[in-house]
């Protein structure tokens, strides 16, 4: 029977409206090659301001994983929210699901709207996504953040415990989720303190699956078997943007220990900061810290002029310093 109201289409309404009010407009990009996709782009482009890239996780669409940020990060960027390949809009016919593909397509969807530099912020699948659009396009991106998306991970890991679901079909049926059971078990390996039982029912569960995750199912477990495969760390690029690492200290689905590698791996180039008491979805549990560690380093830094970057005595070095040489662990 079908149902009368769906509170998840609502909600799905509501961010779209806020998206529009916020000066974004939808745009779909055909790329002649069997791929279409979707992104949230500015009405208007200033030249005045630096474009800011945000691409999302496993989940949702787009629109609900950066709702709630898009406001405080307007002011300051031209604003681009694309729905990754099998999310939202946008899809392929073509058979690649790895993460440099998707970066090809966003970058693609990037140049057909005339922008050559960019930023760029990655949620867990996301990240993937990102860093590979930074090590693939260089001279494009800028500034780096990736939040909980565990980059130096190697297929051996799932054999070596490093996970807590170390079945890769398991962590696809959570991670994809078909039934409240499933979308259940995925909000607590997501979330450091998940909502009592009583506070989300069943029922709100399964319409947040009728509307948001029944479509391109297979594809999307996909793309999480394609994560993994053949990864080893010797084969992971260094990238050399300037480099902001955010992770949940209690992070369930790819541990600490994986963002401390990427630290390592990339060196000087790179912070991370860890927020206490949040896991995966430290955006969702902890946001004003969490926007507040993105404005530090994506709007204060690069309001830095560049002749105070390369002036050891002035303040905005200084500041640099400061943020990229204070302890790892915040």
């Amino acid at each position: 029977m079908t149902r009368c109201f769906s509170l998840t289409t609502a909600r799905n309404r509501c961010y779209r409206s806020s998206f529009i009010k916020a000066g974004l407009r939808s745009t779909t990009t055909d790329l002649q090659d069997g791929t279409v996709m979707h992104c949230w782009v500015p009405k208007i482009l200033k030249d005045s301001k630096p474009n800011l890239l945000l691409i999302h996780g496993l989940g949702a669409n787009a629109m609900w994983q950066w709702g709630d940020i898009i406001r405080k990060l307007i002011p300051f960027f031209n604003i681009f929210v694309p729905d990754l390949l099998f999310f939202g809009d946008s899809y392929t016919t073509r058979p690649e699901r790895s993460d440099a593909f998707q970066a090809q397509c966003v970058m693609r969807v990037m140049e057909a709207n005339s922008v050559r530099k960019l930023s760029l912020v990655g949620l867990s699948y996301g990240g993937f996504v990102g860093y590979s659009l930074a090590a693939q396009f260089g001279e494009a991106v800028e500034r780096v953040v990736i939040c909980c998306a565990g980059v130096c991970m190697e297929e051996k890991d799932l054999k070596e415990g490093v996970f807590r679901v170390s079945d890769l079909e398991e962590a696809a049926r959570i991670l994809v989720p078909q039934t409240p059971e499933k979308l259940r078990e995925l909000l607590g390996f997501s979330l450091f303190k998940p909502p009592p039982k009583i506070l989300v029912p069943s029922c709100l569960l399964a319409d947040f699956i009728d509307v948001m995750c029944t479509e391109y199912t297979e594809e999307k477990k996909e793309l999480i078997r394609a994560i993994p495969k053949d990864r080893n760390f010797s084969n992971i690029p260094k990238i050399s943007q300037p480099t902001l690492i955010l992770w949940g200290e209690n992070d369930q689905i790819f541990p600490l220990e994986l963002g401390h590698r990427l630290k390592r791996h990339l060196g000087d180039n790179a912070h991370l900061v860890v927020i206490k008491d949040a896991g995966h979805a430290f955006n969702v549990e902890k946001p004003k810290e969490y926007y507040r560690h993105l404005k530090s380093f994506l709007v204060d830094l690069q309001a830095i002029p560049n002749n105070e970057n390369h002036n050891l005595s002035s303040n905005g070095a200084e500041k640099m310093q400061t943020f990229f040489l204070r302890p790892s662990e915040t």
